[in-house]
């Protein structure tokens, strides 16, 4: 099991460590609920230093990246980020990811922890292009500082004016006193807030200051656990359960991150799949009775006929209810379509409902 810079750090607050990823990581410290509307309504700290980061350079390295994955990064300037999906050959899902534009021919791309070493291969696998390609998953750290109060919490740290940064936008720059951080408005919890690429030997200096300055803000660490439940009331798809290598970017509803404008692996058949519609189709849906709907539980129809499968449930901190995600026949999946969730020997009854199921 591998420590992040900062998993000494975690067991000295009382945080319950579980495996993640092949990392030791921190589930919760003080309780999931807690955590979620601590950064609902004020600030707080994760450690995703498990996720992987590749540095691609050259003067092709934008084309290779156009190949591998379906958003169209050509739109990107210096300081733009990109969320993005690498298709396979079979129409499902290699990993999603965040393609920032570093420099006009200097790509960083961040993927998935479980998915470092199989996002490696596949790109590298489709590299005959000579684009430098640099792993430095095990050199980096990261830090999501989210919440609404993250800006003003964090704005003594840096010289630039943290108020300015756009969502999926990012500026390399100070903070905490340490030279070239990349200071991104970009985060998995629909509540505002930054994340902070370092160094590992810079992170802990960093983390201690972001505790210092964000003391009178109520500021907090935040756990994995927390993580999904604020990113599932968002809507946000989650590598594993939601997607995986098996469901089409137009079946998880990723369309918008699809372009057709250019090719890409396995372009020709999503746009046929696009053109002929697709048979099922990733929906929210929130519970109309009590009950907890869990990843695998299977969703049927009124007569009890399987239509579907959970893929992603939780009761939702926030939002005060029953909430998930799942595939559904396409007949099912319109907004308001009546489901019901197979709740051990129960069908409970749900409804199919917009995402996102937390609006500010």
């Amino acid at each position: 099991m591998k420590n992040t810079a900062l998993s000494h750090i975690h067991e000295s607050l009382g945080a319950k460590m579980v495996p993640f990823a092949g990392y030791n990581m921190p589930v919760q410290y003080e309780g999931v609920s807690a955590e979620h509307e601590t950064v609902r309504n004020g600030i707080g700290v994760f450690d995703v230093s498990h996720m992987g980061e590749f540095i691609l350079s050259g003067p092709n390295a934008l084309a290779l990246i156009q190949k591998v994955t379906s958003n169209d990064a050509s739109v990107l300037t210096v300081g733009r980020a990109q969320y993005s999906c690498l298709p396979n050959e079979t129409g499902g899902i290699v990993d999603d990811l965040i393609v920032y534009k570093l420099e006009e021919e200097q790509y960083l791309l961040v993927v998935n922890a479980s998915n470092i070493e199989k996002d490696w291969n596949w790109i590298a696998s489709h590299n005959d292009l000579g684009v430098d390609m640099r792993n430095l998953s095990e050199n980096y750290s990261l830090l999501a500082i989210q919440g609404p109060k993250s800006v003003e919490a964090m704005q003594t740290l840096t010289s630039i004016d943290l108020s300015t940064i756009k969502y999926y936008h990012f500026e390399v720059a100070d903070f905490a006193g340490i030279e070239n951080v990349i200071i991104s408005a970009t985060g998995y919890t629909g509540s505002g807030g930054f994340e902070i690429y370092c160094k590992n030997d810079e992170v802990e200096h960093i983390w201690k200051k972001v505790f210092e300055v964000g003391a009178s803000f109520g500021i907090k660490p935040i756990g994995l656990a927390a993580r999904d439940t604020l990113r599932l009331e968002m809507g946000f798809c989650l590598y594993g359960n939601d997607i995986n290598d098996t469901t089409s970017p137009l079946e998880a509803g990723l369309g918008w991150i699809t372009k057709f404008t250019k090719e890409f692996t396995n372009s020709e058949n999503l746009k046929k799949q696009k053109e002929e519609g697709v048979t099922k189709k990733l929906v929210g849906f929130e519970l109309l009775e009590r009950g907890i709907p869990r990843h695998d539980y299977q969703i049927v129809d009124a007569e009890g006929s399987n239509i579907g499968i959970v893929t992603s449930g939780t009761m939702a901190p926030t939002v005060g209810k029953g909430i998930g995600m799942g595939y559904v026949k396409t007949e099912f999946a319109s907004e308001g379509s009546e489901i019901f969730i197979q709740i051990r020997n129960n069908k409970v009854k749900a409804k199919v409902v917009k995402l996102p199921f937390y609006k500010k």
